[in-house]
Protein backbone atom coordinates (compact mmCIF):
# COMPACT_ATOMS: atom_id res chain seq x y z
CA UNK A 1 0.00 0.00 0.00
CA UNK A 2 1.44 3.24 -1.24
CA UNK A 3 -0.53 5.63 0.73
CA UNK A 4 0.79 4.10 4.08
CA UNK A 5 4.29 5.48 3.43
CA UNK A 6 6.20 8.41 4.53
CA UNK A 7 7.46 8.64 1.34
CA UNK A 8 3.98 9.27 -0.04
CA UNK A 9 3.35 11.86 2.83
CA UNK A 10 6.81 13.16 2.55
CA UNK A 11 8.01 13.17 -0.54
CA UNK A 12 4.75 13.66 -2.86
CA UNK A 13 1.23 14.52 -1.29
CA UNK A 14 2.49 17.63 1.37
CA UNK A 15 5.42 19.32 -1.01
CA UNK A 16 2.78 18.93 -4.00
CA UNK A 17 -0.22 20.48 -2.67
CA UNK A 18 2.15 23.65 -0.82
CA UNK A 19 3.37 24.36 -4.17
CA UNK A 20 -0.01 23.62 -6.18
CA UNK A 21 -1.48 26.46 -3.72
CA UNK A 22 1.48 28.87 -3.60
CA UNK A 23 2.05 28.39 -7.49
CA UNK A 24 0.15 30.58 -10.29
CA UNK A 25 -2.66 29.10 -12.04
CA UNK A 26 -1.09 28.84 -15.08
CA UNK A 27 1.88 26.93 -13.64
CA UNK A 28 -0.27 24.28 -11.42
CA UNK A 29 -1.01 21.77 -14.35
CA UNK A 30 2.92 21.32 -15.01
CA UNK A 31 3.49 21.12 -11.27
CA UNK A 32 0.91 17.94 -11.41
CA UNK A 33 2.60 16.23 -13.98
CA UNK A 34 5.91 16.76 -12.85
CA UNK A 35 4.83 15.30 -9.34
CA UNK A 36 2.79 12.79 -11.09
CA UNK A 37 5.81 11.67 -13.28
CA UNK A 38 8.05 11.29 -10.38
CA UNK A 39 5.42 9.66 -8.20
CA UNK A 40 5.11 7.07 -10.96
CA UNK A 41 9.10 7.00 -11.26
CA UNK A 42 9.67 6.04 -8.01
CA UNK A 43 7.01 4.16 -6.69
CA UNK A 44 7.61 2.09 -10.24
CA UNK A 45 11.13 1.61 -8.98
CA UNK A 46 10.20 0.61 -5.51
CA UNK A 47 6.99 -1.30 -5.42
CA UNK A 48 6.17 -2.38 -8.79
CA UNK A 49 8.13 -3.45 -12.10
CA UNK A 50 11.46 -1.85 -11.28
CA UNK A 51 13.34 0.08 -14.27
CA UNK A 52 11.06 -1.31 -16.72
CA UNK A 53 7.85 -0.21 -14.96
CA UNK A 54 9.44 3.27 -14.39
CA UNK A 55 9.67 3.18 -18.48
CA UNK A 56 6.00 2.71 -18.78
CA UNK A 57 5.71 6.82 -18.31
CA UNK A 58 5.77 6.73 -21.78
CA UNK A 59 2.65 5.15 -21.67
CA UNK A 60 1.12 8.84 -20.44
CA UNK A 61 3.16 10.33 -22.58
CA UNK A 62 2.21 8.71 -25.76
CA UNK A 63 -1.64 8.81 -24.39
CA UNK A 64 -0.68 12.65 -24.32
CA UNK A 65 -0.01 13.50 -27.01
CA UNK A 66 -2.88 11.48 -28.89
CA UNK A 67 -4.95 13.33 -27.19
CA UNK A 68 -4.31 16.58 -28.92
CA UNK A 69 -5.62 14.38 -32.10
CA UNK A 70 -8.97 13.81 -30.52
CA UNK A 71 -11.77 15.41 -32.26
CA UNK A 72 -16.02 14.82 -32.28
CA UNK A 73 -16.86 12.00 -34.42
CA UNK A 74 -12.84 11.39 -35.44
CA UNK A 75 -12.06 7.54 -35.78
CA UNK A 76 -8.92 8.79 -33.65
CA UNK A 77 -10.76 8.82 -30.74
CA UNK A 78 -11.53 5.09 -31.71
CA UNK A 79 -8.00 4.52 -31.80
CA UNK A 80 -7.45 5.68 -29.00
CA UNK A 81 -9.90 3.45 -27.43
CA UNK A 82 -8.35 0.56 -28.98
CA UNK A 83 -5.01 1.52 -28.08
CA UNK A 84 -5.73 1.83 -24.17
CA UNK A 85 -7.45 -1.49 -24.37
CA UNK A 86 -4.01 -2.95 -25.71
CA UNK A 87 -1.72 -1.59 -23.07
CA UNK A 88 -4.07 -3.15 -20.33
CA UNK A 89 -4.58 -6.51 -22.16
CA UNK A 90 -0.77 -6.88 -22.60
CA UNK A 91 0.53 -5.96 -19.45
CA UNK A 92 -2.73 -7.46 -17.42
CA UNK A 93 -3.88 -10.16 -19.28
CA UNK A 94 -1.15 -11.66 -21.59
CA UNK A 95 -0.65 -14.94 -19.59
CA UNK A 96 -4.07 -15.60 -18.61
CA UNK A 97 -5.51 -14.99 -21.88
CA UNK A 98 -2.36 -17.25 -23.76
CA UNK A 99 -3.02 -19.45 -21.00
CA UNK A 100 -6.73 -20.30 -22.32
CA UNK A 101 -5.26 -21.14 -25.48
CA UNK A 102 -1.88 -23.27 -24.56
CA UNK A 103 -2.65 -24.31 -21.29
CA UNK A 104 -0.39 -24.26 -18.36
CA UNK A 105 2.85 -22.68 -18.54
CA UNK A 106 4.93 -25.44 -19.37
CA UNK A 107 3.18 -25.65 -22.49
CA UNK A 108 2.29 -22.32 -23.33
CA UNK A 109 5.21 -21.07 -25.41
CA UNK A 110 4.09 -17.54 -25.42
CA UNK A 111 4.15 -17.02 -21.37
CA UNK A 112 5.49 -13.93 -20.40
CA UNK A 113 7.63 -14.63 -17.50
CA UNK A 114 8.98 -11.30 -16.83
CA UNK A 115 5.05 -10.00 -16.94
CA UNK A 116 4.68 -7.02 -14.12
CA UNK A 117 1.34 -4.78 -14.05
CA UNK A 118 2.52 -0.88 -14.41
CA UNK A 119 1.69 0.95 -11.57
CA UNK A 120 -1.85 2.39 -11.53
CA UNK A 121 -2.74 0.69 -15.16
CA UNK A 122 -6.26 -0.65 -14.64
CA UNK A 123 -7.16 2.94 -13.40
CA UNK A 124 -5.61 5.50 -15.24
CA UNK A 125 -6.56 2.87 -18.52
CA UNK A 126 -10.05 3.72 -17.91
CA UNK A 127 -9.51 7.17 -18.03
CA UNK A 128 -7.59 7.18 -21.02
CA UNK A 129 -10.56 5.93 -22.44
CA UNK A 130 -13.25 7.57 -20.98
CA UNK A 131 -11.44 10.65 -22.42
CA UNK A 132 -11.47 9.77 -25.98
CA UNK A 133 -14.86 8.50 -25.54
CA UNK A 134 -16.16 11.76 -24.46
CA UNK A 135 -13.85 13.65 -27.32
CA UNK A 136 -15.67 11.45 -29.76
CA UNK A 137 -19.11 12.07 -28.16
CA UNK A 138 -18.31 16.00 -28.05
CA UNK A 139 -19.41 16.08 -23.94
CA UNK A 140 -15.75 17.68 -23.10
CA UNK A 141 -12.86 20.05 -24.17
CA UNK A 142 -9.93 19.05 -25.43
CA UNK A 143 -8.62 21.30 -22.78
CA UNK A 144 -4.43 22.29 -22.99
CA UNK A 145 -1.94 19.63 -23.16
CA UNK A 146 -0.33 20.60 -19.51
CA UNK A 147 -4.14 20.13 -17.88
CA UNK A 148 -4.60 17.06 -19.71
CA UNK A 149 -1.38 15.75 -18.13
CA UNK A 150 -2.08 16.77 -15.11
CA UNK A 151 -4.85 15.11 -15.32
CA UNK A 152 -4.01 11.79 -16.48
CA UNK A 153 -0.87 12.16 -13.45
CA UNK A 154 -2.65 13.39 -11.01
CA UNK A 155 -1.34 10.76 -8.66
CA UNK A 156 -3.59 11.23 -5.72
CA UNK A 157 -6.15 8.84 -7.76
CA UNK A 158 -3.46 7.10 -9.78
CA UNK A 159 -2.93 3.88 -7.58
CA UNK A 160 -6.70 3.16 -6.91
CA UNK A 161 -8.85 5.73 -8.18
CA UNK A 162 -11.67 7.11 -7.37
CA UNK A 163 -12.32 7.21 -11.66
CA UNK A 164 -11.96 10.48 -12.48
CA UNK A 165 -13.85 12.53 -15.46
CA UNK A 166 -11.53 15.43 -17.17
CA UNK A 167 -14.71 17.40 -17.63
CA UNK A 168 -15.35 17.56 -14.15
CA UNK A 169 -11.74 17.52 -12.84
CA UNK A 170 -10.73 20.40 -15.45
CA UNK A 171 -13.03 23.46 -13.67
CA UNK A 172 -11.07 22.12 -10.41
CA UNK A 173 -7.99 22.36 -11.57
CA UNK A 174 -8.61 25.83 -13.10
CA UNK A 175 -10.49 27.30 -10.24
CA UNK A 176 -9.33 25.01 -6.93
CA UNK A 177 -10.87 25.81 -3.15
CA UNK A 178 -9.19 28.82 -1.75
CA UNK A 179 -10.20 27.57 2.14
CA UNK A 180 -7.04 26.46 3.02
CA UNK A 181 -7.58 25.72 6.49
CA UNK A 182 -10.92 24.11 5.89
CA UNK A 183 -9.47 22.03 3.25
CA UNK A 184 -6.74 20.75 5.05
CA UNK A 185 -8.21 19.97 8.04
CA UNK A 186 -11.45 18.09 6.29
CA UNK A 187 -8.19 16.73 4.08
CA UNK A 188 -6.47 15.48 6.79
CA UNK A 189 -8.99 13.96 9.05
CA UNK A 190 -10.31 12.31 6.22
CA UNK A 191 -6.49 10.58 5.38
CA UNK A 192 -6.83 9.84 9.40
CA UNK A 193 -10.09 8.03 8.87
CA UNK A 194 -8.32 6.39 5.99
CA UNK A 195 -5.16 4.91 7.86
CA UNK A 196 -7.30 4.20 10.79
CA UNK A 197 -9.83 1.60 8.95
CA UNK A 198 -6.47 0.55 6.81
CA UNK A 199 -4.09 -0.55 10.00
CA UNK A 200 -6.91 -1.00 13.03
CA UNK A 201 -9.92 -3.16 11.35
CA UNK A 202 -8.58 -4.32 7.47
CA UNK A 203 -5.05 -5.17 8.41
CA UNK A 204 -6.54 -7.00 11.80
CA UNK A 205 -9.06 -8.69 9.56
CA UNK A 206 -5.68 -10.47 7.79
CA UNK A 207 -5.80 -12.59 10.91
CA UNK A 208 -8.77 -14.46 9.42
CA UNK A 209 -8.40 -13.89 5.90
CA UNK A 210 -5.54 -15.57 5.55
CA UNK A 211 -7.07 -18.83 5.95
CA UNK A 212 -8.76 -19.03 3.16
CA UNK A 213 -6.79 -21.63 1.30
CA UNK A 214 -7.25 -25.10 1.00
CA UNK A 215 -5.15 -26.29 3.39
CA UNK A 216 -6.81 -24.64 6.23
CA UNK A 217 -10.50 -24.82 4.68
CA UNK A 218 -9.85 -28.64 5.06
CA UNK A 219 -8.94 -28.60 8.38
CA UNK A 220 -11.12 -26.30 9.55
CA UNK A 221 -14.42 -26.80 11.62
CA UNK A 222 -17.61 -26.03 9.09
CA UNK A 223 -18.81 -23.76 11.47
CA UNK A 224 -15.51 -20.80 10.64
CA UNK A 225 -16.29 -21.27 6.98
CA UNK A 226 -18.75 -18.26 6.71
CA UNK A 227 -16.97 -16.36 9.70
CA UNK A 228 -13.38 -16.64 7.46
CA UNK A 229 -15.31 -15.06 4.49
CA UNK A 230 -17.14 -12.46 5.97
CA UNK A 231 -14.76 -11.55 7.50
CA UNK A 232 -13.06 -11.00 3.92
CA UNK A 233 -16.08 -9.10 2.86
CA UNK A 234 -15.44 -6.65 5.82
CA UNK A 235 -11.32 -6.30 4.93
CA UNK A 236 -12.25 -5.81 1.46
CA UNK A 237 -14.61 -3.03 2.19
CA UNK A 238 -12.34 -1.16 4.74
CA UNK A 239 -9.36 -1.53 2.66
CA UNK A 240 -10.49 -0.49 -0.56
CA UNK A 241 -12.66 2.41 1.38
CA UNK A 242 -9.18 3.09 3.32
CA UNK A 243 -7.61 3.74 0.16
CA UNK A 244 -10.34 5.99 -0.84
CA UNK A 245 -10.51 8.01 1.58
CA UNK A 246 -6.69 8.85 1.77
CA UNK A 247 -7.10 9.83 -2.01
CA UNK A 248 -10.14 11.70 -1.84
CA UNK A 249 -8.20 13.43 1.34
CA UNK A 250 -5.30 13.98 -0.50
CA UNK A 251 -7.10 15.28 -3.51
CA UNK A 252 -8.54 17.86 -0.96
CA UNK A 253 -5.58 19.43 0.48
CA UNK A 254 -5.24 20.88 -2.97
CA UNK A 255 -8.23 22.03 -2.95
CA UNK A 256 -9.82 19.76 -5.14
CA UNK A 257 -13.09 17.24 -4.79
CA UNK A 258 -13.36 14.07 -6.45
CA UNK A 259 -15.66 11.58 -6.65
CA UNK A 260 -17.04 9.62 -3.17
CA UNK A 261 -16.25 6.10 -3.81
CA UNK A 262 -18.62 4.35 -0.92
CA UNK A 263 -21.63 5.07 0.31
CA UNK A 264 -22.46 2.58 3.02
CA UNK A 265 -22.96 -0.26 0.69
CA UNK A 266 -23.30 -2.96 2.77
CA UNK A 267 -26.65 -1.32 4.24
CA UNK A 268 -28.11 -1.74 0.98
CA UNK A 269 -31.19 -3.61 0.29
CA UNK A 270 -30.92 -5.00 -3.03
CA UNK A 271 -28.19 -5.29 -5.28
CA UNK A 272 -29.01 -2.73 -7.82
CA UNK A 273 -28.71 -0.48 -4.96
CA UNK A 274 -25.19 -2.18 -3.83
CA UNK A 275 -23.46 -1.34 -6.85
CA UNK A 276 -24.77 2.34 -6.82
CA UNK A 277 -23.11 2.23 -3.38
CA UNK A 278 -19.79 0.27 -4.26
CA UNK A 279 -16.80 1.42 -5.92
CA UNK A 280 -19.18 4.38 -7.14
CA UNK A 281 -17.13 5.89 -9.87
CA UNK A 282 -16.18 2.57 -11.33
CA UNK A 283 -20.32 1.72 -11.62
CA UNK A 284 -20.96 4.60 -12.77
CA UNK A 285 -17.84 4.49 -15.59
CA UNK A 286 -19.31 1.21 -16.50
CA UNK A 287 -22.82 2.57 -16.89
CA UNK A 288 -21.40 4.92 -19.10
CA UNK A 289 -19.09 3.36 -21.19
CA UNK A 290 -19.99 -0.26 -21.18
CA UNK A 291 -23.84 -0.57 -20.53
CA UNK A 292 -25.46 2.44 -22.24
CA UNK A 293 -23.58 1.55 -24.92
CA UNK A 294 -24.92 -1.78 -25.43
CA UNK A 295 -28.44 -0.66 -25.52
CA UNK A 296 -28.83 -0.31 -21.53
CA UNK A 297 -32.38 -0.81 -20.79
CA UNK A 298 -33.96 0.26 -23.84
CA UNK A 299 -33.79 -3.04 -25.24
CA UNK A 300 -36.41 -5.83 -24.94
CA UNK A 301 -36.26 -7.61 -21.54
CA UNK A 302 -33.85 -10.63 -22.99
CA UNK A 303 -31.18 -8.06 -24.06
CA UNK A 304 -31.42 -6.16 -21.42
CA UNK A 305 -30.41 -9.24 -19.18
CA UNK A 306 -27.43 -9.99 -21.35
CA UNK A 307 -26.54 -6.42 -21.12
CA UNK A 308 -26.33 -6.40 -17.58
CA UNK A 309 -24.29 -9.93 -17.67
CA UNK A 310 -21.78 -8.03 -20.40
CA UNK A 311 -20.93 -5.26 -18.21
CA UNK A 312 -20.38 -7.43 -14.79
CA UNK A 313 -18.21 -9.81 -16.96
CA UNK A 314 -16.10 -6.31 -17.99
CA UNK A 315 -16.16 -5.57 -14.35
CA UNK A 316 -14.83 -8.94 -13.34
CA UNK A 317 -11.78 -9.03 -16.08
CA UNK A 318 -11.35 -5.67 -14.74
CA UNK A 319 -10.56 -6.67 -11.42
CA UNK A 320 -8.12 -9.21 -12.28
CA UNK A 321 -6.65 -11.71 -14.29
CA UNK A 322 -8.39 -15.03 -13.59
CA UNK A 323 -10.93 -17.32 -14.13
CA UNK A 324 -12.36 -16.63 -10.72
CA UNK A 325 -12.96 -12.89 -11.52
CA UNK A 326 -14.73 -14.19 -14.70
CA UNK A 327 -17.38 -16.49 -12.60
CA UNK A 328 -17.24 -13.32 -9.98
CA UNK A 329 -18.69 -11.16 -12.61
CA UNK A 330 -20.69 -13.55 -13.65
CA UNK A 331 -22.43 -13.71 -9.91
CA UNK A 332 -22.98 -9.86 -9.63
CA UNK A 333 -24.85 -10.03 -13.42
CA UNK A 334 -27.34 -13.12 -12.41
CA UNK A 335 -27.92 -11.45 -9.43
CA UNK A 336 -28.51 -8.03 -11.35
CA UNK A 337 -30.45 -9.64 -13.83
CA UNK A 338 -32.29 -11.39 -11.29
CA UNK A 339 -33.41 -8.16 -9.37
CA UNK A 340 -34.44 -6.62 -12.76
CA UNK A 341 -36.65 -10.07 -13.90
CA UNK A 342 -38.16 -9.81 -10.12
CA UNK A 343 -38.70 -6.03 -9.82
CA UNK A 344 -40.23 -6.56 -13.30
CA UNK A 345 -42.88 -9.63 -12.36
CA UNK A 346 -43.26 -7.74 -8.64
CA UNK A 347 -44.54 -4.43 -10.62
CA UNK A 348 -44.63 -0.81 -8.76
CA UNK A 349 -45.60 -1.36 -4.93
CA UNK A 350 -48.24 1.50 -2.84
CA UNK A 351 -46.99 2.63 0.34
CA UNK A 352 -44.18 2.02 2.29
CA UNK A 353 -42.34 -1.25 2.59
CA UNK A 354 -42.82 -2.99 5.72
CA UNK A 355 -39.95 -3.34 7.88
CA UNK A 356 -39.84 -6.89 7.82
CA UNK A 357 -39.86 -6.81 4.21
CA UNK A 358 -37.20 -4.14 4.34
CA UNK A 359 -35.12 -6.76 6.46
CA UNK A 360 -35.52 -9.62 4.77
CA UNK A 361 -33.97 -7.98 1.43
CA UNK A 362 -31.59 -6.32 3.00
CA UNK A 363 -30.45 -10.32 4.67
CA UNK A 364 -30.37 -11.66 1.34
CA UNK A 365 -28.32 -8.94 -0.62
CA UNK A 366 -25.68 -9.12 2.16
CA UNK A 367 -25.84 -12.69 2.07
CA UNK A 368 -25.19 -12.76 -1.64
CA UNK A 369 -22.49 -10.36 -2.16
CA UNK A 370 -20.14 -11.95 0.72
CA UNK A 371 -20.60 -15.47 -1.28
CA UNK A 372 -19.81 -13.79 -4.41
CA UNK A 373 -16.69 -13.19 -2.51
CA UNK A 374 -15.61 -16.44 -2.26
CA UNK A 375 -14.83 -16.39 -6.02
CA UNK A 376 -13.09 -13.02 -5.69
CA UNK A 377 -10.75 -14.34 -2.76
CA UNK A 378 -9.98 -18.17 -4.01
CA UNK A 379 -9.17 -19.32 -7.39
CA UNK A 380 -11.75 -21.47 -8.66
CA UNK A 381 -10.50 -24.93 -7.49
CA UNK A 382 -10.37 -23.26 -3.90
CA UNK A 383 -13.51 -21.25 -4.07
CA UNK A 384 -15.59 -25.27 -4.84
CA UNK A 385 -14.37 -26.95 -2.43
CA UNK A 386 -15.48 -24.21 0.17
CA UNK A 387 -18.80 -24.45 -0.54
CA UNK A 388 -18.76 -28.41 -0.96
CA UNK A 389 -17.18 -27.70 2.35
CA UNK A 390 -19.88 -24.86 3.72
CA UNK A 391 -22.73 -26.91 2.29
CA UNK A 392 -21.94 -30.41 2.26
CA UNK A 393 -19.50 -31.03 5.42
Amino acid sequence: MIFNTLAYFLLFLIPAALLFRLLPPGARPWMCTLFGALFFVYFSLTESGGAVGAACLAIFAWEALCSRLYRPGSWVCLLGVVQSIFFLAVFKYWNFFTGLAFGSRETNPLYWEGAFLPLGISFFTFEFIHYAVDRYRDKTRTGSLGEYMAFILFFPTMVAGPIKRYQDFLPKLEAPSTDWRTDWERGTTRILCGLAKKFVIADTLTAMTVHLNQTDLAVAHRAILPVWLLAYGMQIYFDFSAYSDIAIGSTRLFGIKVPENFDWPYLCTNIAEFWRHWHISLSKWLTDYVYIPLGGSRRAPVLVYANLMTTMLVSGIWHGAGTNFVVWGLWHGALLALHRLWSRWRGPREGAPSFAGQALSWALTFVMVNLGWAFFCMDLPTARFFFRRLFLG
